[in-house]
Order: structure tokens, then C-alpha cells, then sequence
């Protein structure tokens, strides 16, 4: 007698229980980005943590996500393959205008003199002395043209040029068994990033745009242009960078967006 194939009813279910649980959560999540990522994210893994919480109590649902959203961190920094690159375009596919976009508005972009700027350097290294805008000049410059995508949805291919960011790290004598970069900027901007990514061949201490000194709204002195990451991991105005094995967060990492930030 032939055996019928049963389907077990989770496996007809799955969809429903997720779109339910979503439709749940957004509602308790503020920010519409913030909302859209996490909401994603959500596995039935997640549910069955959520099962056990009150969904009218904020900080309940708000710590579990927190824990999926860490625990997809984890997974993708065991999935990033240090060796894989990034697509390059041509010239001719580059976004004209490239768009600004930040936390704040046009009018708001800090000023930055070059003659009084020093890069300062702390934590696991053994040059800790600033650097000025024209040393970093004078170091071996490389360029891509790589795409930005957006957190928001948006996408917008740019041409940067600066210094291959792992030829930096060795330049200062950069620990690169320490577990993290992070970075400090002059708009109050701050995040951090895994020493694999900092040490990609296209993750990039980025000083011109599109042949020309990086403009003010695309982060004037120096931004970190990382094709592997979500925009929001890529800080302009970069002030100060330190090497360290204490997890610092981000702006809007801190606010719940993912740490890693894989795109």
C-alpha cells in the first residue's frame, strides 16, 4: 500500500505565523527603518522567544528583538568571506548626483579645516601619533566604483579614491588580532566594525570623490567606504579611529539597526 506524505502543519503554517507576528510588531517600533529591518529579520526562531512576551510591553519586545538582531550579527560576520569583492562598475554607470544623506540636513554638515586637522589614533597600536590630511595624501592611492546601498532602500553607484584602509592599519602598527575598528567623526557620528572587514581589499580610507577632494556632503576630510556594508556603516568626517577587543556599538547601531551591517 503506498505511503502518503503527510506535511507537517508548522511547515503550512510558517508564513501565516510570521506575517501574524509582524504585523504585531510594527506597531510597537517607532522608527519606520528601524521597524522594516527588524520586522524582516524576524525567523520563527524569534516568535517562539516572543511567545513568552507580553506584545503591549515595550521593553520586552524591544530586548528580544535586540537578541535576534545580535544573533543575525554573529551570522553574518561567520559568512563574511574576507576574499570576496564587491561588484565594480564602469564610469559611465556612475549616480549623477551622487545623493547626500545623513541624520541631518545640508545646512548642518560640519566645517572641517584642513590645516589644523589631525587623525588621532588610539588603542591597540604601536604608532599612536596623529596624522595630517597631506601625509594620508601621500600614501599609495587606489580607487573603485562601487555601490552604496541604503538601509532606506536606495541604491547609488560612486567613484572613491583614497587609501586601501588595510595598508593604513599596518602603516600604524594596527593589532589585527583585535576584534574592532571604530571610528569618531566631527557630526557626532560614531560606529564600529569587524577587523575581517577592515582589513577587505575594497574597505577603504576614502579621500576624493570622483577625482576630486572629498566634498563636504560626502564626509570631508575622510569617510570609510566599505562596498561590503550597509551605508550607515560607512562614517564620514572621520576624526579619530582606534583598534580595540571592546565591543562600542554605533549610532544607530545603539539604536537597534544590525552591527554588522552586511549589504
Amino acid at each position: 500500500m503506498p505511503v502518503e506524505k503527510t506535511t507537517r502543519s508548522t511547515d503550512l503554517d510558517k508564513p501565516a505565523i510570521l506575517a501574524e507576528a509582524r504585523s504585531l510588531l510594527a506597531p510597537r517600533i517607532e522608527d519606520a527603518s528601524r521597524r522594516a529591518f527588524l520586522t524582516r529579520s524576524l525567523t520563527l526562531g524569534g516568535v517562539a522567544m516572543l511567545s513568552g512576551c507580553n506584545l503591549s510591553n515595550d521593553d520586552q519586545v524591544e530586548g528580544v528583538l535586540a537578541s535576534i538582531s545580535r544573533f543575525n550579527d554573529r551570522v553574518q560576520g561567520w559568512l563574511f568571506d574576507p576574499r570576496s569583492l564587491a561588484p565594480q562598475y564602469p564610469a559611465a554607470m556612475i549616480t549623477r548626483p551622487f545623493p547626500f544623506n545623513a541624520f541631518y540636513g545640508l545646512d548642518d554638515i560640519p566645517q572641517v579645516d584642513q590645516d589644523t586637522y589631525r587623525l588621532e589614533i588610539t588603542g591597540k597600536v604601536a604608532d599612536k601619533r596623529s596624522w595630517r590630511l597631506e601625509e594620508l595624501h601621500a600614501m599609495t592611492q587606489v580607487e573603485q566604483i562601487t555601490r552604496h546601498i541604503c538601509v532606506e532602500g536606495w541604491s547609488a553607484i560612486g567613484r572613491w579614491g583614497g587609501v586601501r584602509f588595510s595598508d593604513f592599519l599596518v602603516r600604524i602598527g594596527a593589532d589585527t588580532d583585535a576584534r574592532y575598528v571604530g571610528f569618531k567623526c566631527a557630526d557626532d557620528y560614531y560606529t564600529s566594525i569587524d577587523m575581517a572587514t577592515a582589513l577587505h581589499p575594497q574597505t577603504l580610507l576614502a579621500l576624493t570623490y570622483d577625482g576630486q577632494v572629498l566634498p563636504r556632503q560626502y564626509g570631508f576630510p575622510m569617510k570609510l567606504r566599505m562596498p561590503t556594508k550597509l551605508g550607515y556603516k560607512n562614517p564620514k568626517h572621520i576624526q579619530a579611529i582606534f583598534v580595540t577587543d571592546t565591543y562600542t556599538g554605533g549610532y544607530w547601531e545603539d539604536q537597534g539597526y544590525s552591527w554588522f551591517g552586511g549589504s
